[in-house]
């Protein structure tokens, strides 16, 4: 069924209801019309990395570790996947009449919001800094889970729109204040794309105000651009209990039937709250008129006819076998994989399980289950921590001592005990040991989002880049030790590798890598895959280049505008092997520009690959101070293989932003780069390696 059939029927079906009625179904826990036969529907549910909330589901790495695979192909089977289980969860669930909340077909996912600054405490639900990835990532999601059937699989919802990265601790009073050219060339481009590109079904307003407009309320976001600008034709929803921010907080509004009208009006359809309990109170004042109660309506079951709610469809017959399936595992297994990130290794990776006699784990998030799976999870049936990864692999063959060494931000395990109470055994264990796996970082009770989280200082935010003090002493006592010393990461978001880069042999990334992760972060320890994730953002040296958390303006902010030395750099991830752009051109084409490269595998190891393309406008005075990625493409080479490499680059990403907002074709003279990192010299040093640079002279017109 398409959309103008789709709401053909749905007019026809809110027709029949009294006003009454109309107005309860703009409430995300929709009440059943038994008279028309419509079923109670909730419409809350969610899936940032699977099926969350409502039971076992397979549990696929956090979106910043699905960013950092650089692979929107493979986030796409990942979106289907979470698609499939959701409509086996829905089937199911609703034979047994069970229509509760997280259990209907309309995933309030993905979060498409610019992760601007490192303290902010959900950036991991994001695919990282950089615009035109994020997109990318962003519309093979959406595309992946509401399919391309004869009806919708799933509904996405691109959210938090627009301008939306902290602090957590004042979202609900908070005014974003961006100018126009932050937000057409940092903020809205993700929305933009997974409107016009994906169709995403829905869209959620922030928390925020932004200059001035609660984004829930903002008729600039929701009527001039979203819907008239970009043609829109899906379904606006409040981020929950934002639109009673608009009187308690944001005091734009007097009351609830004020803010429910002001919403309403600007084009909020679906309420994840109770404000709009008071629509018909806001009809009787006259704030409000049925015929805009009607249209959000009408939008509403037009999404539930898409969805085949009524009619059925070709997915009634997806069964609960599919939940937590053998595929969907080993897909969640490799998503793991390409998601890691390798910032330092000076040899001692892979290691070689024959070469082991002992390997100490030490560390609090050696053994968590919480550091696997960050934030708006499902349940799994099985856990894989990175100690019981380890432990899995290595078998009978190597001894592995394991040691909590702290706390993960106390200063102690165990009440009664003194300060630093597991730091001796931490130390016995890797005095006994070839090699010690230190795994570090943070969960989500220390990055997360307000409200869920344990870290009531901050919302959730981070204060510094730091990691825990107790965390800090245990890497001081490590290396204490002398033994060789390899740092699992396991955090949503930039920390300071300052220590450990001085003093430790080896870094990975794991992120927050998915129920099963542990399997994943031992295969590539021991090489049986090599390690090919990109950072999706900047590791800075630390706060002080930065501006006031509070400040939207990008100068200064990410690898796009930032003046001095990243500590890792976005873009940046090492492999096992030496994967080198040999000699690049680029072309003109129809759609804008190619850049064709050659590319070799100089190294010995099999691997996969990010091949990037960074761009430089020469000749404007509105061009971004940096080269930005324009494209991208992961590969994978055997050892001492050569191949060839296309790669598009779109003519939006020879446009410029003016100071008005206007986007438009100006400088003629780019500097085009093509390498495994972007051209700055932090990664030069890193790697050792610059991309290949080329001259190009645009000819074409918008």
């Amino acid at each position: 069924m398409d959309r103008k059939e789709a709401r053909k029927r749905a007019k026809e079906l809110v027709s029949k209801m009294t006003l009454e009625e109309k107005a309860s179904q703009l409430r995300y826990d929709a009440p059943a019309i038994q008279r028309l036969d419509v079923p109670a529907y909730n419409w809350w549910n969610e899936a940032l990395h699977g099926v969350a909330r409502a039971g076992v589901a397979t549990s696929f790495p956090q979106a910043i570790g699905m960013g950092a695979t650089f692979d929107p192909e493979l986030l796409k089977e990942v979106a289907d996947a979470i698609a499939d289980e959701g409509r086996a969860k829905y089937n199911t669930y609703a034979a047994h009449e069970d229509r509760d909340i997280y259990k209907g077909l309309t995933f309030w996912s993905p979060n498409v919001n610019i992760f601007r600054d490192p303290r902010w405490g959900r950036g991991h639900e994001t695919y990282g800094e950089d615009p035109y990835l994020t997109s990318r990532m962003g519309v093979a999601f959406v595309e992946g889970l509401q399919g391309d059937g004869e009806t919708m699989k799933a509904a996405a919802c691109a959210k938090h729109y627009a301008v939306h990265s902290g602090p957590e601790a004042i979202r609900h009073e908070f005014n974003a204040e961006a100018t126009k050219k932050d937000m057409e060339e940092t903020y809205l481009p993700a929305f933009e794309a997974l409107v016009k590109e994906a169709q995403v079904e829905s869209v959620m307003g922030a928390y925020n105000r932004t200059n001035g407009e609660p984004c829930c309320g903002s008729k600039t976001l929701i009527q001039e651009i979203l819907r008239k600008a970009w043609g829109f034709q899906g379904h606006f929803v409040s981020d929950c209990w934002a639109i009673a921010d608009f009187h308690m907080h944001h005091m734009v509004t007097s009351t609830a039937r004020e803010s429910a009208a002001m919403a309403l009006d600007a084009g909020c359809d679906l309420n994840c709250g109770n404000t709009y309990l008071h629509i018909l109170g806001a009809y009787k004042e006259g704030l409000v008129t049925e015929d805009q109660i009607t249209e959000s309506a009408v939008r509403l079951f037009t999404t539930r006819f898409l969805l085949g709610l009524f009619d059925g469809s070709e997915f009634d017959g997806i069964g609960y076998e599919r939940v937590e399936c053998k595929e969907h595992l080993e897909l969640s297994h490799k998503t793991a994989l390409e998601s890691m990130v390798l910032l330092k290794n000076d040899g001692i990776l892979p290691l070689k399980k024959e070469a082991l006699n002992s390997i100490a784990v030490i560390g609090p998030n050696a053994n968590s289950r919480a550091a696997l799976i960050g934030n708006y999870y499902g349940t799994s049936s099985e856990y894989i921590t990175v100690l019981e990864g380890i432990q899995r692999y290595v078998g009978e063959d190597v001894r592995v001592y394991y040691s909590e060494g702290c706390a993960l931000s106390k200063s102690r395990t165990e009440g009664l005990a003194v300060e630093n109470d597991r730091l001796s055994e931490a130390q016995i264990a890797a005095e006994n040991s070839d090699v010690v796996i230190l795994c570090l970082g943070l969960d989500e009770t220390l990055e997360g989002e307000e409200g869920d989280t344990g870290n009531d200082y901050a919302s959730g935010d981070k204060q510094d880049l730091m990691l825990p003090e107790a965390q800090r002493k245990l890497m001081q006592a490590i290396t204490a030790v002398g033994k060789p010393v390899i740092l699992c990461l396991m955090a949503g978001s930039d920390i300071d590798m300052s220590y450990a880069a001085e003093h430790f042999n080896g870094i990975l990334g794991l992120w927050y890598p998915g129920a099963r992760g542990g399997r994943a972060a031992a295969e590539i320890l021991f090489g049986e895959v090599s390690p090919s994730g990109k950072l999706p953002v900047t590791f800075y040296e630390s706060l002080e280049e930065l501006p006031e958390f509070t400040d939207y303006s990008m100068e200064g902010r990410t690898y796009r505008y930032m003046k001095g030395k990243a500590q890792y750099p976005f873009g940046y991830g090492l492999t096992y092997s030496e994967v080198r752009v040999m000699a690049a051109a680029a072309a003109e084409e129809e759609h804008g520009a190619s850049v064709r490269a050659v590319v070799k595998n100089c190294g010995n190891m099999e691997t996969d690959e990010i091949i990037q393309v960074y761009i430089k406008c020469m000749d404007s005075a509105h061009a971004v101070p940096n080269p930005q990625l324009c494209a991208f493409k992961r590969i994978h080479l055997m050892s001492q293989e050569e191949t060839e490499v296309v790669l598009p680059i779109a003519k939006r990403a020879f446009t410029v932003v003016d100071d008005n907002g206007k986007r438009y074709l100006d400088g003629r003279q780019f500097e085009i780069y093509t390498g495994v990192s972007q051209p700055d010299e932090r990664s030069f040093e890193l790697t050792g390696a610059r991309p290949v640079r080329v001259e190009y002279t645009r000819n074409f017109e918008g």
